[in-house]
């Protein structure tokens, strides 16, 4: 596969009616320049407002993915998205005037013909891959579902179903950099079993399903009175029902091969082609955008940097006795050993973590790691440093935690580690609270991170 971007040779439509919604809908997929990545827009609203096809945006995974930014909402995007980026298509605009994909057959058949058709040409930009340097791991243990992402030099995946049915048995898939998504992957279509129809009708949803464009599962034999409901329901006056598949299929593993087809359209939602290889049991839309949304942060903070460098040869802009007259902490809490930068919005400082840190007896004797509450605490005490720093009469006040929030720690903090806080304000300081993002590094990577409320108060004495 081409190591630079690429875009579709022309535009291309399509035409048909949304599973769930049952809207006839005219969606068109044009070119788009590098760095473009693939945007939905939806012309049929007013300012035809847009959404970038990307796991953030994901805000509905029942029985399909959405993506969803202001007032445009797309549905049912996975089949198109699949193809798109399977077959090397990089960058595009799809014009919709309507909220829900076409379904098409179920599959991404037509979808890929016409990609096929029409070509794709390459881009002067190179494209960008994250790599995979260790072994990942999402689960949803009560479920079964489990997707394991491990390091390679090509992406493929290995999945394997098994819903405890008779008809559907255990099925396995794979796709490989070699294979021929048109021909293997694209034909399968969605799938659902006989049991899940009513109930889906009544929440409002597969109106524009029929057996023409979904693989019905029939589980058990179905009575005579049962049957006739259903041929009420669907309209089907001639409809009879075996146990077994109501539709003849494609594969003998379609239905392994269709989640297949899915997993690589919501992968497509990382926004950036991966180099690893992936083994999964039992995915599924949630599964697959919440593990790609979890990678996603993953990528942002390895690649964060400090926005402050940190030169020991440098004197400190406030030692331990400048800050010990700043702070009432006092060890083993004060947390803090050296300020490099402080001004009325922003603070760096320095913690060198070493084995004599009370802590390290008890968390944990056997393998020393420095307490998450503490990184926490540290970074306050910077951003008191701040605050502090810059009011007269620093000593007559005191800071005081008010509320934590997104706080996420990224690795692990040990002896030997120096540990480099920023903080800075997010707000200017009102009536004494001071809101603030706190980051902790080591060795340039992000180790912790938090937005902090704290209140600044007068000294009773």
């Amino acid at each position: 596969m081409s190591t630079k971007q690429q875009t579709l040779k022309a535009p291309i439509t399509f035409a048909g009616h949304g599973l769930h919604t049952g809207v006839r809908v005219t969606m068109t997929v044009h070119p788009a320049a590098p760095g473009h990545g693939i945007v939905f827009r939806r012309i049929d609203l007013e300012g035809q407002p847009t959404v970038p096809a990307l796991c953030d945006y994901v805000t509905d995974t029942s029985r399909g993915t959405t993506i969803e930014l202001g007032a445009a909402r797309v549905s049912t995007i996975e089949h198109l998205m699949s193809a798109l980026w399977t077959l090397g298509v990089d960058n595009a605009l799809v014009d919709i005037d309507g909220p829900e994909a076409p379904i098409m057959d179920g599959s991404a058949r037509e979808y890929a013909a016409a990609i096929e058709e029409v070509g794709v040409e390459e881009q002067a930009a190179e494209r960008h891959y994250f790599h995979v340097t260790e072994k990942m791991v999402y689960t949803i243990p009560e479920k079964g579902v489990a997707i394991i992402l491990y390091p390679d030099d090509e992406f493929s995946v290995s999945l394997h179903v098994d819903y405890n049915s008779k008809v559907i048995g255990n099925q396995y898939g794979t796709f490989n950099p070699t294979d021929n998504y048109r021909e293997k992957l694209a034909p399968c279509r969605t799938f659902v079993m006989l049991h899940e129809l009513e109930p889906l009708l009544k929440m409002n949803l597969i109106k524009g399903g029929d057996l023409d464009n979904a693989i019905v599962v029939v589980e058990n034999e179905v009575s005579e009175e049962t049957q006739e409901h259903l041929r009420r329901l669907f309209n089907k006056p001639g409809l009879h029902i075996e146990r077994g598949y109501m539709t003849e299929l494609r594969f003998n593993n379609e239905l392994a091969r269709h989640k297949l087809l899915d997993l690589l359209g919501d992968f497509a939602l990382l926004g950036m082609r991966i180099k690893g290889r992936v083994w999964a049991t039992r995915p599924g839309h949630y599964a697959n955008s919440e593990f790609m949304k979890q990678l996603k942060q993953r990528i942002r903070s390895a690649g964060e940097k400090p926005r402050f460098k940190y030169d020991p040869k440098k004197p400190a802009l406030l030692d331990i006795t400048d800050i010990r007259k700043l702070l009432p902490h006092r060890p083993p809490f004060l947390l803090v050993d050296r300020i490099f930068h402080c001004d009325k919005e922003s603070v760096a400082g320095i913690k060198n973590v070493t084995m004599n840190e009370p802590f390290f007896t008890g968390h944990f004797p056997e393998e020393p790691v420095m307490p998450g509450v503490l990184i926490v605490e540290a970074m306050a005490q910077c951003a008191g440093i701040m605050i502090l720093n810059n009011v007269p009469d620093p000593e007559r006040y005191s800071t005081y935690f008010m509320k934590l929030e997104e706080v996420k720690f990224k690795r692990k903090v040990v002896p030997g580690d120096q540990l480099q806080f920023e903080v800075r304000l997010l707000e200017p300081i009102r009536r004494g609270v001071c809101l603030a993002e706190g980051k902790a590094f080591v060795g340039g990577q992000l180790a912790c991170e938090g937005v902090l409320m704290a209140q600044v108060v007068k000294n009773k004495q």
